[in-house]
């Protein structure tokens, strides 16, 4: 270091301590000769008592080298966050959901005004731009026929489950307050509330649909060694709420790590309900104990199949290794055990708690897994059976109808349903301080989430949000969203390039058949 610059944080830390010792100096003269009231050491004190801190501590640099001054760094950091979202944020500038997506939840959630002023914000001749051929033809779609029948040829109670629903989100990272809006507003609307891997609550039970989420900690029906639980499981399984069962393999934030459900959040009432020590960070286990490998993955579905009385039950996956997926796949035809749907979980997921390089770096897009399980399962035969529901920042109209274009025959929604509970996108969903009581154990935070006007909100998000989506396939010429196909949609490869989704995602040819799988096994 050059002695100018060294000099120069002398000269500042001096400067400081100078500036400290005449505030105090003169705060005591005005009171020993003009009798002003004590109170007002307070403050020369205080700097005196950080400055000191500052100076003589060694974990800090910036406030060992600038006392006191230096603190204004790590405040002007804690509030960024805030004062981009709220002074400096474009429309399409957020992440991961922009302005302009939050406040279309916000609005559908309400019931306000959805139109858009003054032409679009998005540059439809950047690379990357989606967009949809429309029909001079347009018809009005039937939104009786926004549902989809899950249930193949083992099932004996299939579930008419509606084309969009709410993603895995368990109690105990979400509020009691949250979880019960989510449930009595999938009520309202008659669509299905996915339970999350932390087991079936009293919140859960509020008369919703449940699609009962089962993960490697096998909340809800473990043992006290955490193993799997037959007779814990045959039992929430056959509540009447519950209309399927959905095994985790993995999902999309953090494919191949277990969840976390940080100390503060476990309390007595949620260890209960997960079998599990309240008041301690519980790591799920990455894989599961149950099984170890495809064929015993199928055949532990059967018994899932059997306890449940033969209730829809699938598996929810982020792919990674294709072969692996593959192999289950192989796995499913030579025992004949077929799930009734698979979910497929982009690694655009989120979750309140990852590390960042299982958020960033880790797992298939979703459109590309959505055409990857697409085409195998229809390569090797089974797509008839299987259903495939899909999820990943899935909020509007145009983002289920792609997701139906590329394969998949119903959505999830996290982050949406959150949104129309009144999420503000903080990102302090893994510190148990979500401001709106959302994502929080904290009762002087979640009280303040009325349950009456969110249940609400959450239909109304999901019934405009079809209403939407059917307004949009009626302009392309679909009336059914079975009708949908990948070459309406478009995408700008390059400049002054589109190719629609057809030429991107399928243009492989199918290579076997399942007759042919078997006759070369």
């Amino acid at each position: 270091m050059s002695q100018k610059k060294l000099l120069g944080k002398l000269y500042a830390r001096h400067i400081i301590w100078l500036i400290t010792l005449s505030f105090l100096t003169g705060t005591l003269f005005l009171v020993a000769y003009y009798k002003v009231h004590p109170v007002f050491l307070f403050a020369p004190l205080l700097m005196l008592v950080l400055v000191t801190i500052d100076s003589f501590q060694s974990k800090h640099s910036v406030r060992k080298n600038y006392p006191l001054v230096g603190r204004l760094r790590y405040l002007f950091e804690s509030v960024r966050p805030e004062f981009r979202q709220y002074f400096f944020e474009g429309e399409l500038d957020g992440k991961p959901f922009n302005r302009r997506q939050r406040s279309i939840v916000y609005q559908r959630a309400k019931n306000e005004k959805q139109t858009i002023s003054f032409g679009m914000q998005d540059d439809p001749n950047r690379i990357g731009y989606e967009w949809a051929a429309h029909s001079v033809y347009p018809k009005k779609a039937d939104e009786k026929k926004f549902r989809t029948l899950i249930g193949g040829s083992n099932c004996l109670q299939p579930y008419n489950a509606s084309i969009y629903n709410i993603s895995a989100m368990s109690y105990g990272a979400l509020s009691k307050t949250a979880i019960t809006s989510l449930n009595e507003g999938a009520k309202l609307g008659n669509f299905a509330h996915n339970t999350g891997e932390g087991g079936i609550s009293d919140y859960h039970l509020m008369g919703g649909d449940l699609i009962w989420q089962i993960g490697t900690g096998y909340f809800g029906c473990r043992d006290e060694k955490g193993n799997f639980s037959s007779e814990l499981f045959a039992q929430k399984s056959n509540y009447e709420q519950v209309k399927m069962i959905e095994l985790k393999l993995s999902q999309g934030a953090k494919p191949g790590h277990g969840g976390l459900l940080p100390a503060e959040k476990n309390t007595p009432e949620i260890a209960k309900i997960r079998s599990i020590k309240p008041f301690t960070t519980v790591h799920s286990p990455s894989g599961h104990t149950a099984f170890s490998n495809a064929t015993e993955l199928l055949y532990f579905i059967g018994q899932l199949r059997e306890l449940s009385n033969f209730k829809p039950v699938g598996f929810k996956i982020c792919i990674g290794r294709k072969d692996e997926f593959i192999d289950i796949v192989k796995a499913m035809l030579h025992t004949k055990i077929y799930p009734d749907f698979i979910t497929i979980d982009g690694a655009e997921g989120g979750t309140g708690a990852a590390p960042l390089e299982f958020i960033d770096y880790m797992g298939m897009a979703l459109s590309d897994a959505i055409v990857f399980i697409n085409q195998t399962l229809k390569e090797y035969g089974l797509r008839d059976e299987i259903k495939i529901l899909a999820s990943g920042k899935i909020i509007s109209a145009f983002d289920i109808a792609k997701t139906l274009a590329l394969g998949a025959d119903a959505c999830y929604s996290a982050r949406g349903m959150m949104f129309a509970l009144g999420c503000i996108q903080a990102l302090q969903c893994d510190s148990g301080k979500c401001p709106v009581g959302i994502a929080t154990q904290d009762k002087s935070l979640y009280k303040g989430l009325d349950v009456t006007d969110k249940r609400v909100r959450v239909a109304n998000f999901h019934k405009n949000t079809l209403k939407a989506f059917g307004e949009f396939i009626g302009a392309c010429g679909f009336e059914n969203p079975k009708e949908i196909t990948p070459d309406f949609l478009y995408k700008r490869v390059e400049h002054n390039s589109n190719q629609n989704f057809t030429e991107i995602y399928y243009k492989d040819s199918i290579k076997y058949n399942r007759e042919e799988f078997m006759n070369l096994n």
